[in-house]
């Protein structure tokens, strides 16, 4: 995930309502369940773990049952104590109290709630990044100790491995046209952190390292959809087999080889964590409650639906004539960021009703937000919408184009509208390049880029030659 390209604005559901996911968690319930459990009798290790003796009851506590469960109960003991839900109070004797935290649980606020569960998704993601205990107990030597050069192991790269797949699960989730709601096949998302960018057939070396990631990716998965992160279908254990019809039948059936989406608490979480990391990661609604210049200028990268949304909860909040007068004060300018601003504040007012038509008819004489009423005043069937002049529509043809210039670039959708308009107004660019506007003479040049015509593309560029020279560029 690149962190010079602002990422899309994600939409979070309530925090009372995260706040009841993380309590459903089983790693956060099971945290929760054994500080109420832990009393004077209960001991803990130098490292605040649990004494092996009493991980049997721990197990009890929780109903846990099977071979992994003191292995689960040691687990959430851990995080009980990360998260503060148990204190120790007296570290020579290993003696425990319930911690200050854990009634944040039942009395806090959503956001208290949400803070403990943050501090236990830190702590699964550190475990997560960490080899499996078979793997530690090779690498021992004689003497007890970790031989940690024979691991082949990285921390700092394996936590930076990490990062960055639950970076690029997070794109996939929050852009438009992306994963969605839906869940992400593993192999593209191990794909996404070795594949090189523009390798459009991987060499079998680089498949060996996809395959390799994708089954670290399902441990690591299987760790983190306890705390509620993501909700995940692991790698089908029968592939293992590595058959040639058990090949052919996973050809046909991804899912097979793993399934992973963020869940709404596991949006909200890695967000916090990119904003901890002093990335940009907005969320829809948090311009609700700035100003129109705030909203038209955030957003400019938005996709469209999130746009929308933006700008629906921003007028939801405001009467409509006054958020209309708001929004066209806030477009008006000669800056290179104000066409496209312009072109926001169209879109906006098109949600609002005729209760702001008489914002719109304050402004038919500005030079810059005129043919802009007129448009919204004439979609709306108002009557008596006086016409505009030649050198309105001239203006306004100029602003639209530097809009959807700085909005879009040289697009397929742009070069059509540079074509019919060179083609309906034969003399287009004798009088385009007197239009007093900043961006006439980088508009006529960008006309001459698009048109396929070379003799159209050469006049457009003599007439921006011109709007130059006018304007002392």
């Amino acid at each position: 995930m690149s962190e010079s390209s602002p990422l899309p604005p994600v939409r979070l559901t309530s925090e009372a309502e995260l706040a009841r996911d993380a309590l459903a968690t089983p790693l956060l319930s099971r945290a929760a369940r054994l500080a109420r459990w832990a009393g004077p009798d209960t001991r803990v290790g130098a490292g605040g773990e649990l004494v092996e003796e009493q991980l049997p009851g721990a197990a009890d506590a929780l109903g846990l049952t099977g071979d992994d469960a003191a292995a689960l109960a040691s687990e959430a003991w851990r995080v009980a104590v990360d998260t503060g839900l148990v204190e120790i109070v007296d570290e020579e004797e290993g003696a425990v109290a319930a911690g200050a935290d854990l009634a944040l649980l039942t009395s806090g606020a959503p956001q208290d709630v949400l803070g403990v569960w943050l501090t236990a998704l830190e702590t699964v993601l550190a475990d997560a990044s960490v080899p499996d205990l078979d793997e530690l107990v090779d690498a021992m030597d004689g003497g007890g100790e970790i031989d940690f050069s024979s691991l082949d192991w990285d921390p700092e790269a394996e936590a930076e491995f990490l990062d960055g797949v639950l970076g690029n699960l997070y794109l996939l989730s929050v852009s438009e046209g992306g994963a969605g709601e839906g869940p992400v096949p593993l192999p593209a998302l191990a794909a996404s952190m070795i594949v090189p960018d523009g390798m459009e057939e991987p060499t079998n070396d680089v498949l060996e390292q996809v395959s390799d990631a994708m089954m670290r990716l399902d441990d690591q998965f299987r760790l983190l959809e306890p705390v509620g992160l993501v909700d995940f279908q692991p790698v089908d254990e029968t592939l293992m087999a590595d058959t040639d019809e058990e090949s052919s039948a996973a050809a046909d059936d991804v899912s097979r080889y793993g399934m992973v989406r963020l869940t709404p608490l596991g949006l909200y979480g890695l967000r916090a964590r990119l904003l901890e990391s002093g990335l940009a990661a907005p969320a829809v609604g948090d311009l609700a409650d700035k100003g129109a210049d705030a909203l038209l200028d955030g957003t400019a990268t938005f996709p469209p639906t999130a746009a929308r949304a933006e700008t629906e909860q921003w007028l939801a909040r405001r009467e409509p004539l006054a958020a209309a007068r708001e929004l066209l004060a806030a477009a008006r300018g000669g800056d290179t960021g104000a066409p496209l601003r312009r072109l926001h504040c169209q879109q906006a007012l098109s949600l609002v009703g005729l209760e702001a038509e008489p914002a719109l008819r304050e402004v038919l004489d500005d030079a810059e937000l005129g043919g802009l009423a007129r448009v919204w005043l004439s979609e709306h069937g108002a009557a008596d919408v006086p016409p505009p002049s030649e050198a309105m529509i001239f203006w306004l043809t100029i602003d639209t184009i530097a809009a959807q210039l700085a909005a879009e670039g040289n697009s397929a959708e742009l070069q059509g509208l540079v074509e019919g308009l060179a083609q309906q107004h034969g003399g287009f660019f004798a009088a385009a390049w007197r239009v007093d506007h900043p961006a006439t003479p980088d508009v006529l040049e960008a006309m001459g880029r698009l048109h396929p015509d070379k003799k159209v593309a050469k006049e457009a560029r003599k007439a921006a030659f011109k709007a130059r020279s006018q304007q002392g560029g």
